[in-house]
């Protein structure tokens, strides 16, 4: 079981980055304290990994045919390069970290299915820009409601912060059930674990992620891309948990990042251009591409070098 190592350190390095996707907006926007969204994220996202997150193995665990050795090196070339793009305080993308790394390892343990690949690769496209659209419509529609309710301001501002709540614990439940599949499936993919046990032993790590580092990238996802209010924020968090869990009932895990930066630009397009740094998003962007190139790189470096 020694070859679990990696696979938990990468679910460390995804609770410790994309929990910032789930509630940085609200923490940024002084609407829920660090702490309680830490423990909110790490409930649900056990829940969200328990319940449906069988449901995305089969995208990563049968893109590439791996040996339980070969899925200990590709977990750890993509828990390495999530650990340093997180030490940079960068959103990244776990879903293209794994998936970079399952392709550097099948340049030589055999070809990956280009057919789960062109799916995976659209659904990432698919993200952000579902994400950014659905921000914007939500923005518009709940707008109009709130604003033809006679709840008076004490009741949406009330509306708002339970909205806010809800949308995290959502976000969190949609990251245990799309991401988990990240950290485990080419462990199950290689008949290492079962998928409960996928799902249990990927949730327990990304949880404690969540719990020990994870306050850093929520400083850059809820206050460095564009000023948040209450509202705002709620409605970022509400279109990224919307978006993942679209995916998840597809099958596919896809980026949280994407997700919440998408939610975020959508709200900052209806304020208004200007209010987006677009200078944060080219840094994010970078962190993007890099990451499956790195983890790439790396798991072809760690497997030609273990099998000589």
């Amino acid at each position: 079981m020694w070859k679990m190592i990696s696979g938990i350190f990468l679910g460390w390095t995804l609770g410790s980055n994309d929990s910032a996707n789930i509630f940085g907006t609200g923490v940024a926007a002084n609407v829920i304290r660090y702490r309680t969204a830490i423990w909110l994220i790490t409930v649900f996202v056990i829940l969200g990994a328990l319940a449906e997150g069988d449901k995305c193995f089969d995208s990563l665990g049968g893109l590439a045919s791996l040996t339980p050795l070969e899925a200990f090196w590709v977990a750890m070339s993509a828990a390495i390069t999530m650990f340093g793009l997180t030490y940079l305080a960068l959103p990244c993308s776990t879903s293209q970290a794994i998936v970079g790394a399952i392709l550097g390892a099948s340049l030589i343990a055999g070809m990956p299915d280009f057919h789960k690949l062109y799916k995976i690769v659209l659904c990432w496209v698919l993200t952000p820009v579902s994400s950014v659209l659905i921000g914007m419509i939500l923005y518009h529609f709940i707008g109009i409601i709130m604003m033809r309710s006679d709840i008076g301001p004490r009741g949406r501002s009330f509306f708002v912060f339970a909205g806010l709540i809800v949308a995290g614990c959502f976000g969190a439940y949609a990251l245990g059930s799309n991401n988990v599949a990240n950290v485990t499936g080419v462990y199950v993919g290689s008949g290492l674990l079962t998928p409960f046990e996928g799902a249990l032993v990927g949730s327990l790590s990304i949880a404690i992620g969540v719990l020990t580092y994870s306050r850093k990238v929520m400083k850059t996802v809820g206050k460095k891309i564009t000023y948040l209010d209450e509202y705002a924020a709620f409605i970022a968090e509400l279109a990224a948990a919307i978006t993942v869990e679209i995916f998840t009932q597809v099958g596919v895990p896809v980026s949280t990042s994407q997700a919440i930066v998408g939610g975020v630009v959508g709200v900052g397009l209806v304020k208004g251009a200007r209010t987006i740094s677009h200078r944060t998003l080219v840094g994010i962007g970078v962190g993007w591409i890099s990451t499956p190139l790195l983890a790439g790189t790396l798991s072809l470096t760690m497997l030609s070098i273990t099998r000589q």
